[in-house]
């Protein structure tokens, strides 16, 4: 199966194992980006691999898979 461009917020909450408050407040604080898509709020998939390779301090690999 491919990978998704984009991850709805639930999706995205439970790929990276944090709570809906936690990813609330990476928003308010700037470190990541929302988008809209008509009324439902995404974060692109390239967007989620640079957050968390800040977070980790680790790059993401070639390929936009994030190493774990």
């Amino acid at each position: 199966m491919p990978e998704p461009v984009a991850y709805l917020i639930p999706d995205f909450c439970r790929i990276y194992a944090i709570s809906r408050t936690s990813f609330y407040r990476e928003i308010k604080a700037k470190r990541l980006r929302l988008f809209k898509r008509g009324k439902r709020s995404l974060v692109e998939r390239v967007e989620a691999e640079r957050w968390y390779a800040r977070l980790t301090g680790r790059p993401p690999q070639e390929g936009g898979k994030t190493q774990t």
